[in-house]
């Protein structure tokens, strides 16, 4: 059992909010972690998955059931199967406000569940479950957390079983879950968009270009990109832009968000194979980055910069008080900081900044720069 550390901060909220959402992508641990929270729970639990016939006949009458349960911690998992809930619980809330009175699962952003963050807008609190990170697993899993990603049955696996249940999630993904939430794609031509996007992982995205390759048009395309984002699957890494005299870069990076994922659409099976394919530099730039920004628990911004005149840093990490931190990642043993990157910690008039290696040990490389192992990224919010 991994312990995840956003179960601390999910007990914590059901002292204070009626209602506690934990979002994730499919398979990603919920129901685990719900179970592991309840478990200890001081009151009375209930639980309900509405993936299951017996569950959803329960709910034929929703208000008459539920009503019955004022002191209890009732759990709805695949709460985006029945977003016809969020109104009624919104209405037994009201009439009696105390922490814990239900806890969601759900496998979609509230934004994709219809009329959820109107109908409960200052009753709920939403944590996102994530893959496994390094300071989960531990550094010494590295290697395995890189190659065969976060999900649990994924990471848990070797690699050759590891590989096949990734394969399945995907195929399961396209041909259930996605028609589940109402879309009527084509799964094969949502496999093509999703595999091009692994092949093009963490550079600018450019709707245009993938829309001819695909023989659609371009705002399909977006609106196969903004079901992948808000199903978990792809994150959408924004440009910082300042009021300097330079151009810069307006347009998005795109990654997918679980590195195991990306490996599976890129048919990477094995180490050698991944240490040998030319995606490894841009597979190891996105899996860092998803490092960093599970630490900084949504209280940080993050960003990347660039200029068209080629000065770039790969994120761009703003503290609590609001100063730039630059990081660049680097797939190397021996790390070395272009020119571009120099002149955008000036631009940006950065005091710290970071260049994030494979490596054991960290050293400076100059203006308060310092090349930084992945096992140590805490230093980077110190």
């Amino acid at each position: 059992m991994i312990n995840r550390q956003v179960q601390e901060h999910v007990e914590r909220s059901l002292k204070q909010y009626p209602v506690v959402g934990i979002l994730g992508p499919r398979q990603i641990g919920k129901t685990t972690l719900a179970k592991t929270i309840t478990k200890h729970c001081d009151k009375k639990v209930v639980y309900l998955d509405l993936e299951l016939p017996s569950d959803l006949n329960k709910l034929q009458e929703p208000e008459l059931y539920l009503s019955q349960f004022f002191d209890a911690l009732v759990v709805i998992d695949e709460i985006q199967r029945m977003p016809s809930l969020f109104p009624l619980l919104r209405a037994l809330v009201d009439k009696r406000i105390i922490g814990g009175r239900f806890l969601i699962l759900g496998s979609a952003s509230p934004d994709l569940i219809r009329h959820a963050s109107e109908s409960l807008a200052g009753r709920i609190i939403y944590h996102e479950l994530s893959p496994f990170h390094i300071h989960e697993t531990g550094y010494n899993h590295m290697l395995r957390l890189w190659l065969g990603g976060g999900f649990p049955l994924s990471y848990l696996a070797q690699d050759e079983d590891s590989f096949i249940w990734r394969e399945a999630f995907i195929k399961t993904y396209l041909e259930m879950d996605i028609p589940q939430l109402g879309f009527k794609i084509p799964s094969m031509q949502l496999r093509r968009f999703w595999t091009m996007l692994a092949h093009s992982h963490g550079q600018l995205w450019n709707a245009s270009h993938l829309a001819k390759s695909l023989g659609i048009t371009a705002p399909t395309v977006r609106m196969y990109l903004d079901i992948l984002e808000e199903t978990f699957l792809v994150r959408r890494l924004q440009p910082y832009y300042i009021n300097i005299r330079k151009r810069l870069i307006k347009s998005p990076k795109v990654y997918i968000r679980d590195s195991g994922l990306l490996h599976a659409l890129l048919g990477i099976r094995n180490l050698d194979a991944l240490q040998s394919h030319p995606l490894v530099g841009s597979s190891w730039e996105g899996f860092v980055i998803e490092q960093i920004i599970s630490l900084t628990k949504k209280s940080h911004d993050v960003y990347f910069y660039r200029t068209n005149a080629g000065a770039e840093i790969d994120l761009v990490v703003f503290d609590r008080k609001n100063r730039p931190i630059a990081i660049e990642v680097k797939y190397s043993a021996s790390p070395k900081v272009e020119k571009g990157y120099w002149i955008a910690y000036e631009d940006l008039l950065c005091k710290k900044g970071f260049v994030v290696y494979p490596g054991d040990e960290s050293y400076p490389l100059g203006k308060n720069v310092l090349a930084l192992p992945l096992r140590d990224l805490e230093r980077i919010f110190q």
